[in-house]
């Protein structure tokens, strides 16, 4: 759903870091006497990872075929196999094909057969690092990453790993503490990428655009510059703004045509304004070039929403029966929405168990409690999901759903409401949910709650006429200036007492929270000389 939408580029940027790392300069032109010769693609992709960014697939795909050439008549080259298993890794990521990670995993340890953890293979543990992430172990992911910090903490590429690590188990502190570690490490594109992620996954909304519009500035290849793009895309998409989100999208597929994440940002946006047809093709193409679990979830519910049920039910078909490598969330919401609630609960439990404890699985988790009948269990999981910061409509409309199913009336309005604030268009079949749901609640009463209530204050006795005239002359006497000022001035306890007067109660009120309206975005077409710029204090 909308919340998974830049996860897969951000999980392309840290094992890009990887191949960076491990890419070897073995391009003889460049070393010997004389002009070098224009570089091919495999030499392009190990410049491009010597710099940190990304390459254009057609290059990926040429360092694969080079390196497997390579370490045919070279076996022994444990550097290679790391190249190799690293740049299988990042290919498996950016086509959502897992049949790549056994082949990756098979180069790493291959390498580290060649050269052993204990003798300093730091590139193999960082490339199974890497993987590990790819395939969703977290656990996995965070004890490599952990073991190449401790041996060299200024090698840079690890910390990516970690904050995918990090942020997978819910540790969220600790993945700022990585992301602060790279700032301090490396520039460029890849970093300031990822601080934008961070940034968005903190509710910074413009400082999130600030730092992607500074990666757009600084992206080296055409396939960086897009991946930045589309991450501008994603955030406009995220305010619920659909045409900022087109233009961002449509420059990332100029330059790459593709471009699997922007096709899928392109369709989100335009089946919100209403251009169906273009949606649905966009939809296709991007399902064939990316089939990621979220994106065929995503496309079956809108399917589901036009009424072409059969369409949308053999995609539903299609992600239950895929091989998924990071499909346990996306399942989970399949079978809570559209099939078994109370599978849904058990897998998300398992993952839970595992320690996965990101907000996404919190989310997931609670939403599968509430619709297996659990709504009380699952508010707390729905707090756990909407309170550390993220702004996802979905998170928000899941928890004012299950506030409505718990009779608790205030709080579902208001996060129903929010939901729909956020981005009007997040879910093709929820948002219309979401609106019915708060045409059920109504407005909300103007009577106070009980809790709030003043007690009617006694009836008084009727007064005789002789207590009136001394009720009158004592009402006289406290009006007087000189009585005032002789009991201003006075030690006398009992006069002081008689210029007192009774304290003041304030009645407890309440004040509606209003949203601070964010400020407009830089458009796409101005992000060269906008770079760097627009910034809150909170940075």
């Amino acid at each position: 759903m909308k919340t998974q939408n830049v996860s897969r580029t951000v999980l392309a940027a840290g094992v890009g870091a990887v191949l960076a790392a491990t890419a070897l300069l073995y391009v003889p032109e460049l070393l010997g006497q004389g002009p070098p010769s224009p570089p091919g693609p495999a030499q392009r992709a190990t410049i491009a990872a010597h710099a940190g960014a990304q390459a254009a697939m057609l290059d990926l795909a040429a360092l694969i075929t080079d390196r497997e050439e390579w370490l045919r008549d070279h076996p022994d080259d444990e550097a290679s196999w790391a190249e190799l298993g690293a740049a299988y890794t990042e290919r498996g990521t950016r086509l959502g094909d897992v049949r790549d990670y056994p082949r990756a995993e098979e180069a790493l340890r291959r390498s580290l057969a060649e050269k052993p953890a204990a003798e300093g293979n730091l590139d193999a543990q960082l490339g199974l690092g890497a993987l590990a992430g790819a395939r969703g172990d977290w656990k996995s992911a965070k004890e490599w990453g952990e073991k190449v910090r401790k041996a060299d903490p200024r090698r840079w590429p690890v910390y990516p790993v970690l904050m995918d690590a990090y942020n997978g188990l819910g540790e969220y502190k600790a993945a700022r503490q990585a992301m602060e570690s790279l700032e301090g490490l490396r520039k460029g594109a890849v970093v300031r990428s990822r601080a934008s992620q961070t940034y968005r996954d903190r509710g910074w909304r413009e400082d999130a655009d600030a730092a992607a519009l500074d990666a757009v500035a600084l992206a080296e290849t055409g396939a960086e510059k897009a991946a930045s793009l589309a991450r501008l895309g994603d955030l406009a998409w995220d305010r619920g703004e659909p045409d900022e989100a087109l233009v961002r999208y449509g420059a990332a597929l100029g330059l790459v045509r593709d471009h699997g994440p922007s096709l899928t940002g392109r369709a989100r946006a335009l089946a919100a304004l209403g251009r169906i047809d273009e949606a649905v093709r966009d939809w296709k193409a991007a399902l064939d070039r990316l089939p990621l679990p979220e994106y065929v979830l995503e496309a079956g519910e809108l399917y589901e929403s036009l009424g072409r049920d059969a369409d949308a039910q053999a995609l539903y078909e299609r992600l239950r029966t895929g091989p998924w490598a990071r499909g346990a969330v996306s399942l989970a919401l399949l079978d809570a929405d559209h099939g078994n609630p109370a599978a849904a609960v058990t897998r998300m439990r398992a993952e839970w168990a595992r320690g996965h404890r990101s907000v996404r699985v919190a989310d997931a988790l609670g939403w599968a409690l509430h619709r297996s009948g659990a709504s009380k269990e699952a508010l707390e999981y729905a707090k756990r999901a909407t309170e550390e910061g993220l702004r996802s409509a979905l998170f928000t409309y899941h928890r004012g759903e299950i506030e409505r199913a718990l009779t608790d009336a205030g709080p579902a309005r208001r996060h129903l409401a929010e939901a729909l604030r956020i981005n009007p268009w997040f879910s093709p079949l929820l948002a219309p949910r979401a609106k019915e749901s708060l045409a059920v609640l109504g407005e909300p009463s103007d009577e106070l709650p009980p809790e709030l209530r003043q007690e009617p204050a006694a009836p008084q006795a009727p007064q005789t006429s002789q207590t009136s005239q001394t009720s009158q002359t004592s009402q006289q006497r406290a009006q007087s200036p000189g009585r005032q000022v002789a009991a201003a001035g006075s030690t006398d306890p009992s006069q002081a007492s008689d210029a007192a007067g009774p304290g003041d109660s304030a009645n407890p009120g309440e004040a509606e929270a209003q949203e601070v309206p964010v400020a407009q975005e830089v458009p796409v077409a101005q992000e060269a000389r906008s770079a760097g710029s627009g910034r809150s204090a909170t940075e």
